[in-house]
Formats: C-alpha cells, structure tokens, sequence
C-alpha cells in the first residue's frame, strides 16, 4: 500500500471539519493521515479532541504579531510535522502570500457555500436573502485571493421554507464533513499519482 499523505489541519474553533477528517483518515484505505493540528487560538476546542486522538498539536496567540511572523510560525512546525498537504477547517485568519506560496497546490479549504457564489462571511443569510433554493458548501484550493481558488467538489443543500440561517448551517455542515474528506483523499491521490508519472 502507498505511503499515507501527511495533512495539517488549521482550525480556530470547535474544529468539527478537523475531526470528520480524523475519523475519515481512521479508515484502513484512507490515503491521508491528520499530522498535525494547529490553531492560532490556544483555546480553541478542536485542539483537545485532536490530543485525546492521540495527534500532535500546536497553538500560538496571533495577537500581537504581523500577519507574516505568524505565519512563518505556523509554516515551521507544519514541516516540521513532515505534512505533504495542508487542510484549512474554520481558520479564520486571512493568510499571507508568502505563507500561500510556499503550499500552492497543496492548500485546501472548505467553505460554506456553493462558489463563486458567496466569498467570505456570512453565507446563509446571504442564500436566503436571494431567495436560492439551494445553499451548500465547496472544497478549493487556496489561492491569494479569498475564497478564489479552483474548486474541486461542492455538495448542494437544498433550502426549506421557514429555514433560518442557523438551520441551514447545520445541514451545510453535515454535507460538509462528507465532502471535505472525500475531495481531500481524490486529490492527494491524484497528486501523487500525477507526481509518480512525472517523477
């Protein structure tokens, strides 16, 4: 069996996204395992979920700090962790290019809402706003630009009359703890696939 692909997951929060990933790299033929967990907010939840899996984790405070500094902290102990890829689950800080450059490729995000449609913050109240029959969430890879990168998966999630955004999100983020481990396994494979063939 080919060797695992190495993700560090950033999270800033309860990092529910992070431990679908967990479970789905638990799984015999996953062609992923989580390597690191990091966190730019010592507090954040999903930080002792990852320790009581027995995964490394790093946090640091990026108060006080340039977006940069930080970012090149965080860049050394993901390679320190020997990670191939890095998986973007709720981490609310906006990244700096050097930080994007160094991973192009290798950087993915989920985001809750069917792209190019709805960059950014508050997506459900926006869906609802224009009156879409459909919200959902999508998996891309990280670009320069906000919530711009190629997409390589979306789930739709049918809107309800009486829908709330809060009761949209949680249907959005059960489709989004099915689509983030199942796009991240299709790439990594694909990657190394494409890697072998050119190597």
């Amino acid at each position: 069996m080919p060797e695992k692909a190495r993700v560090a997951v950033l999270i800033s929060g309860r990092g529910s996204n992070m431990a679908a990933l967990v479970y789905a790299a638990k799984r015999p033929d996953c062609p992923f395992e989580i390597a690191l967990v990091a966190s730019n907010d010592p507090d954040a939840a999903g930080l002792e979920l990852a320790r009581a899996e027995g995964i490394a984790t790093f946090a640091h405070s990026h108060k006080g700090m340039k977006r940069a500094e930080f970012d090149a902290l965080i860049d050394a102990e993901i390679r320190k962790a020997g990670a191939d890829y890095v998986a973007l689950a709720g981490y609310m800080r906006l990244l700096s290019p050097e930080f994007v450059g160094r991973w192009k490729g290798r950087m993915l995000n989920i985001h809750p809402s069917l792209l190019p449609k709805y960059k950014g913050l508050h997506t459900h109240e926006r869906a609802l706003e224009a009156g879409d029959s459909h919200g959902g969430c999508s998996v891309h890879i990280v670009t320069a630009e906000l919530d711009d990168g190629p997409v390589l998966g979306q789930t739709q999630v049918a809107i309800l009359p009486g829908d709330t955004a809060d009761s949209l999100a949680a249907r959005v983020l059960i489709a989004e703890h099915q689509l983030y481990s199942r796009t991240l396994a299709d790439y990594v494979t694909r990657t190394a696939v494409k890697e072998a063939a050119s190597g």
